[in-house]
């Protein structure tokens, strides 16, 4: 590409312009499942009312009840999360050059719940129900976030070490995540045999991954992290490209890349701690949202980012429509659904991987 004139080459305004679409055509559609999501359910609301109740305009007490109390944060939540998790897992795939790279895959949710169920059961960070709806009411989030950001950065720490030690090659990292969450899931399953009925109960209901659970206290906080963590990534949406054309071209170009690599896996961790102490562990989204956004407009990241921000958004957004429509009225975890979806697509990468 060359400037002509000083003049933008009409090719890539066109390039530039068929991202943005579809990136603007992601956020129009995020919009629409939203309004769609919060119509359906077990008492099933009409698309018009929704969004007459969403403006303000009054429509009826119960749908006023349903709609504002225990709909639009299970949606909101579902989005939040699906962003986060998403948009950490693109960054996790640029900084360590890894296309399997995640917060899933690399064991940092593991080390994350592992953090938050010790936070509940330990150190007094929540209480406990028996049942899938209050199967964990977090009242301290300031520690239990602290804790799982604790233990999920202590995993991110080895995950890079190992690498350096071995080469940041996809089959070490995995190989060392799937060591990692072992060991977590090993001390998860330590917590769970001291507790007592009611705990045991709790903890095996959070490890499902719902969206349900969280509260509108809840949901402020996650979205403020994700908020502040995503506005990070995009800021640095010119190193990421950078680093993916090497370290030593990075550095040409005057790119701190061991900086850019320890703060994206800091603010990954602690956006991925954030989301798993709350709905607990949510697999795949951060694996297979960025292949998805990827293979549609590119691995540009100043496209790839936002891109993958409200394709996360999007598709937990459906897939906990879904789970909740399903076994209606029963309501099915999402975390079974991202997993049904999301095993496939690991080990389709797999497979491409070795006839490379």
């Amino acid at each position: 590409m060359h400037f002509s004139d000083g003049q933008v080459p009409a090719e890539y305004r066109r390039y530039i312009g068929v991202k943005l679409v579809v990136v603007c055509l992601t956020g129009g559609l995020l919009a629409a499942a939203l309004v769609v999501s919060i119509s359906l359910g077990a008492a099933n609301i009409p698309v018009a009312d929704v969004a007459r109740t969403l403006m303000g305009w009054a429509v009826s007490k119960r749908f006023d009840v349903i709609v504002w109390n225990i709909r639009l944060p299970q949606a909101l939540a579902s989005i939040v999360a699906g962003a986060g998790l998403a948009v950490a897992g693109a960054v996790m795939q640029s900084i360590l050059r890894n296309p399997l790279g995640s917060p899933f895959t690399l064991g940092i949710s593991h080390a994350a719940a592992f953090g938050a169920a010790l936070s509940v059961m330990v150190l007094g960070g929540g209480i406990m129900g028996s049942s899938n709806a209050d199967a964990v009411n977090v009242t301290n989030p300031y520690l239990t976030t602290g804790v799982a950001f604790v233990f999920s950065l202590a995993a991110a720490g080895v995950i890079v070490g190992v690498s350096r030690l071995r080469g940041s090659s996809p089959e070490i990292m995995i190989l060392t995540g799937v060591a990692l969450g072992a060991l977590f899931t090993a001390g998860t399953m330590f917590l769970q045999f001291f507790a007592d009925d009611v705990q045991l109960a709790a903890m095996v209901f959070w490890t499902f991954g719902d969206t349900a659970r969280a509260s509108w206290t809840e949901l402020g906080v996650m979205a403020g992290v994700t908020l502040v963590t995503s506005l990070y990534f995009l800021a640095n949406g010119w190193n990421y490209n950078a680093i993916d054309a090497g370290d030593e071209t990075a550095q040409g170009l005057g790119v701190r890349v061991d900086r850019v690599r320890l703060f994206g896996m800091l603010l990954a961790s602690l956006l991925t701690a954030v989301v798993i102490a709350f709905l607990g562990i949510i697999g795949f989204v951060g694996l297979v949202v960025p292949h998805m956004v990827r293979r549609v407009i590119g691995s540009d990241h100043r496209f790839l980012l936002p891109g993958s921000i409200l394709a996360g958004g999007l598709l937990l957004l459906v897939s906990d429509t879904a789970a909740r429509l399903v076994l209606a009225p029963h309501m099915l975890p999402v975390s079974v659904l991202t997993a049904f979806m999301g095993a496939p697509v690991f080990i389709y990468l797999i497979i491409r991987g070795q006839r490379r």
